[in-house]
């Protein structure tokens, strides 16, 4: 099998991976997914669509994360995870379709509007 590459995107983290057979070592910066996202709960998001296509020890996965927070980051990681999954195999799709592991979370911050303090809070208003 050669190399599987795939793109994620959640608010303004993006992550690259890098799919290989092996081992189900998951690398991300160069540092280990219990080492990168500390909490339980972010690797469970990180390996949720290789625990929904019963792949979790079956390939390699090298990821390049930037920009968001870690929240952002772990699903981007797992939009990108499940994306390379379908093209491993196109059977998966389905499957990780009805979880929705293939669809884009396109939520992203509303920007600040000129005269108001945030982007949609309004200053005080005052009668007299």
């Amino acid at each position: 099998m050669e190399v599987i590459n795939a793109i994620g995107r959640r608010k303004e983290a993006i992550a690259r991976i890098y799919v290989t057979e092996g081992k189900g070592q998951i690398t991300i910066n160069k540092r280990d997914l219990a080492q990168y996202f500390s909490a339980p709960i972010l690797q469970y998001i990180v390996k949720q669509p290789l625990n929904a296509v019963n792949a979790d020890g079956e390939y390699d996965i090298k990821v390049n994360l930037k920009g968001g927070g870690i929240k952002g980051q772990a699903e981007a990681t797992r939009l990108a995870i499940a994306r390379a999954m379908v093209k491993i195999n196109e059977e998966h799709k389905s499957v990780l379709r009805a979880e929705g592991f293939l669809t884009r979370d396109s939520r992203v911050v509303e920007r600040k509007k000129p005269g108001r303090p945030k982007a949609r809070k309004r200053f005080q208003f005052s009668k007299r």
